[in-house]
């Protein structure tokens, strides 16, 4: 009695959220079952119904679901794509795929072949899926108003051409992606002309390029993720209005890799981020009127790559530790404005102890500004001669940008 009390409440709560109608019938496959396999109990299904799939192994090729319906497992069933086929093909409005296990889809390098995949569909709700050695994970194509939450995607991909991106979100509006955990895919979450839309508590970790990738995608959120020892970081690029708080940027290593990439956007927010041995925990490039507020950047090689395209960002109670190095440039124009920030390096006093160094700091170092130019030059790290060079440059500037320094650096951590 208790199994199917839990069955109807989790339909009615799905019938109340997507408008079904109360009294649609509940259908079930399986091999004990009237129906044997989905594929026939999609067929006799109409819209508003439920199919309730009892656990095994299903292999049916492609399940295509035109038809606003619940497709719930029980016991985690198995769709098997066999290495050949994309495995669930969603091409109607109002459809919950919940509770599935599905693997081995196909890969093509001319079609993007799925574990799931939306066709310009709205108000479509895919959740508690695992999906293992799938070419694509999920992909919304052209959705709307769509959910994909506490789904596990894993994949074993080594090399970029031979693999998809976990959650592939391309021309989308008011999605939500909440609760996922991904990783061995080629980028972890893809955005592409998708706005209006949240990315929450999602955990991207071990993906060949990006944990995150967003391109020509506005007025988007991320909030809450770990983005954790994946190729080359996260990539936020050619979008506008973006808004960045409390996510985890994590031991992102390597010669082309970052924290996060900011290329060529505008107008983002970003607070109480966290950069933790990250190569680069931020690499700006052409980005402009970016706000950051109350961050962490700890133990990173470079804490900011501030290129000279940049203007009009801001610095603010920001805590810098334990850095190689804390600010990188490739110019002496600064357009941008630093203050109010922890420094971990700064040497200066407070004498009337209101808790703002008397002197500004420079966090640029001459010894930096010539690695920036001379990479070879990282050699003679933690040699004599670095020491004398950055001790002499704070003195007397020469080659360092005159005007990025932060002219209130706080005596103590900003928070």
């Amino acid at each position: 009695m208790g199994g199917h009390a839990e069955v109807r409440y989790f339909f009615l709560i799905i019938c109340s959220i997507l408008n079904f109608n109360a009294s649609a019938y509940t259908i079930y496959a399986g091999a004990k079952r009237t129906h044997k396999n989905i594929r026939s109990a999609i067929i006799a299904a109409t819209n508003g119904d439920t199919i309730l799939v009892d656990s095994g192994i299903y292999s049916e090729q492609n399940l295509i679901i035109n038809k606003s319906i619940v497709l719930k497992g029980i016991g985690l069933p198995i769709l098997n794509g066999e290495r050949k086929y994309e495995i669930i093909s969603v091409k109607a409005n109002d459809v919950v795929v919940d509770g599935f296990k599905l693997i081995h889809s196909g890969i093509s390098s001319l079609e993007d072949l799925s574990g799931i995949k939306v066709y310009d569909s709205q108000n479509v709700v895919i959740s508690n899926n695992i999906l293992e050695d799938t070419f694509f994970g999920i992909y919304i194509q052209n959705g709307m108003n769509c959910i994909i939450e506490n789904n596990t995607l894993k994949a074993i991909s080594i090399e970029e051409q031979q693999s998809g991106n976990g959650i592939h979100c391309w021309k989308g509006d008011s999605l939500r992606i909440i609760g996922n955990n991904i990783s061995g895919h080629r980028d972890g979450i893809y955005f592409e002309f998708v706005k209006n839309s949240v990315i929450w508590r999602n955990i991207s970790k071990n993906n060949i390029r990006y944990g995150l990738h967003f391109m020509f995608s506005n007025d988007d959120m991320y909030v809450n993720n770990v983005f954790r020892n994946n190729g080359s970081g996260v990539s936020v690029m050619y979008s506008n209005r973006i808004k960045m708080f409390s996510n985890y940027f994590e031991e992102n290593w390597g010669d082309a890799a970052h924290g996060i990439l900011l290329k060529e956007i505008s107008d983002g927010y970003m607070e109480g981020n966290y950069f933790t041995k990250n190569t680069s925990a931020i690499f700006m490039e052409g980005a402009n009127r970016i706000h950051m507020k109350r961050n962490v950047f700890e133990n990173n090689g470079w804490a900011l790559k501030i290129q000279a395209s940049c203007a009009d960002v801001i610095l603010e109670y920001n805590n810098f530790t334990g850095n190689t190095f804390d600010v990188g440039t490739n110019g002496s124009l600064v357009l941008n404005q630093f203050k109010n920030n922890y420094w971990d390096k700064y040497e200066g006093y407070d004498l009337n102890k209101d808790k703002i160094g008397d002197i500004p700091y420079r966090p640029v170092s001459m010894y930096s500004m010539i690695v920036e130019k001379y990479p070879p030059a990282m050699i003679l790290f933690r040699s004599f001669i670095t020491t004398l060079l950055d001790k002499t440059e704070k003195i007397l500037p020469s080659l360092t940008p005159e005007n990025l320094k932060d002219n209130s650096p706080m005596m103590n951590k900003a928070f």
